[in-house]
C-alpha cells in the first residue's frame, strides 16, 4: 500500500478544510498542560522551538507567539491600562502577526498599523519621519524595529513627539548586552553584519546604554524584566526566558 502524500491532499482541500487539518494536527502532536501560551490562551505539551540558534520552548504552535510577545502580552493585560475599555488611539509599527488581530479586536476603531515595506499595514510609515502631528497617539508599540535603523536616535524622538502627554509607549530591542551600544555604518555586507551585530538586516546591537538613548528623547523609563511580573514556576509554565530580553516602558 503506497504511503499517502499528505502535501497532495491538502492541496485539493478548501481552506477551512486545511485550517481544521492543520489545527486537528497541532492538537495532536502538541496536546497537554505543560506550557500556556499568554497570547492566545491555549494549553500544549511543549512550544516549538525556534530561531537560527534553535531555542527549545520558543514558539507557541497554535498563535505563533514567541518569548517575548508572551512577556508583552502578560504586562500589558496586567499593568497597563490598554485594555480599560476607554478609546485609545494605539500606533503599532511592524505588527507581528501573533498580536495583530488581537490588538484590532480589543482596541477597535484606534488602533493604526504601519510600516515601511509590508503591505498589510495600514499606513506606509518612515519612523524617523512621521506624518501625524505631536501628540497624536495614546500609546506606542514598537518591536525589534531600531535594530535596523540607521538613525535610531531620530526614530525615537519622533515617537516621543508623536506621542500625548499622558501616553506610554514600549520600544523593544533584542536582549541587550552587557556593555556599550555597538554599532559601525561601515560595516554593510549581510554576513560581517551577521557576525557584528547578529542578524544579517540589523545595523546595531544594543548595550546598557539603551535607556540612555530613549532618556535623550525626553522619556522617562521603567525597565520591567520577567521575575517582576511573573514568579519563576510561572515563567517556566509561559515559556518566558531570557530570550524575552526586557519590557522599556516609556512615558513624558
Amino acid at each position: 500500500m503506497k504511503n499517502l502524500n499528505i502535501g497532495k491532499f491538502t492541496s485539493i482541500l478548501p481552506e477551512w478544510g486545511r485550517h481544521l487539518l492543520k489545527h486537528v494536527i497541532i492538537t495532536v502532536r502538541f496536546y497537554g498542560k505543560s506550557r500556556v501560551c499568554t497570547v492566545c490562551g491555549k494549553s500544549s505539551r511543549r512550544f516549538r522551538r525556534f530561531g537560527t540558534v534553535p531555542r527549545e520552548n520558543a514558539q507557541c504552535a497554535y498563535c505563533g507567539s514567541l518569548e517575548r510577545h508572551r512577556f508583552l502580552w502578560l504586562f500589558l493585560t496586567n499593568k497597563t491600562d490598554l485594555f480599560d475599555g476607554n478609546q485609545k488611539k494605539v500606533l503599532h509599527v511592524a505588527p507581528e502577526p501573533c498580536l495583530e488581530n488581537r490588538l484590532r479586536e480589543r482596541i477597535g476603531v484606534g488602533y493604526i498599523t504601519a510600516d515601511l515595506f509590508n503591505s498589510r499595514a495600514m499606513v506606509k510609515m518612515d519612523i524617523t519621519n512621521i506624518k501625524y502631528p505631536d501628540q497624536s497617539f495614546d500609546v506606542v508599540y514598537c518591536s525589534h524595529v531600531l535594530e535596523h535603523v540607521q538613525d535610531d536616535k531620530q526614530a525615537i524622538r519622533e515617537f516621543h513627539r508623536v506621542l500625548k502627554k499622558n501616553g506610554w509607549a514600549i520600544l523593544l530591542v533584542p536582549p541587550i548586552s552587557s556593555g556599550k551600544t555597538y554599532e559601525d555604518p561601515s560595516i554593510i555586507a549581510p554576513e560581517a553584519r551577521l557576525i557584528a551585530f547578529g542578524q544579517k538586516d540589523h545595523v546595531r546591537r544594543y548595550g546598557k546604554d539603551y535607556v540612555d538613548r530613549l532618556r535623550e528623547a525626553g522619556f522617562k523609563i521603567e525597565v520591567i524584566e520577567v521575575n517582576d511580573i511573573a514568579a519563576e514556576n510561572e515563567a517556566i509554565l509561559m515559556g518566558l526566558t531570557l530570550s524575552c530580553g526586557e519590557i522599556y516602558y516609556c512615558t513624558k
